[in-house]
């Protein structure tokens, strides 16, 4: 069996490591020219943007979506005790996963014994109805929004804001 070597040289084909010196990209490409889709003050136009949408107001964190990056919040507030969990009012891109409804209750607190009554209180059955929150580009699940439509973001990446 020939190998391809062979095979080129019988038909008077070199192969293509000795017939030509391979160029990589960055030497075919001309920088004398100006690229057509690069814009050098495009970051202040993006931080006067967001400047604009904040209405003054500072962040804690810019959140993104741990799978596709994607921004979902620009002002929002970090969790005292849970450092890696947010809140907000405002996000964008993201999806609100109406069919899934999670309960989450209050602890069942124990009533004292009444007075000469002998008997307990009434348990507290009051929680609260969260709808899970999902990232618009990829249905990453970020979060869940309550009942006053404040966002709960768990599973994000924080950035500088």
């Amino acid at each position: 069996m020939k190998n391809i070597n062979e095979h080129h040289r019988e038909e008077g084909e070199e192969s293509p490591s000795h017939s030509e010196q391979i160029v990589s990209d960055d030497d075919e490409i001309d920088y004398s020219i100006k690229p057509e889709f690069y814009d050098s003050e495009l970051d202040d136009k993006d931080e006067l943007w967001v400047q604009k949408k904040r209405s003054g107001r500072t962040s804690d964190a810019i959140l993104n979506c741990p799978a596709c990056f994607t921004t979902l919040c620009l002002d929002c507030q970090r969790h005292e005790k849970n450092v890696t969990q947010y809140r907000a009012m405002f996000v964008v891109n993201c999806k609100i996963k109406s069919e899934q409804v999670a309960q989450l209750g209050n602890k069942r607190k124990r009533g004292k014994k009444g007075h000469g009554s002998g008997e307990a209180e009434a348990p507290s059955d009051i929680g609260e109805t969260f709808k899970h929150v999902c990232c618009s580009v990829c249905s990453t699940d970020v979060g869940v929004i309550d009942e006053e439509e404040v966002y709960h973001f768990f599973n994000v990446i924080p950035s500088e804001s």
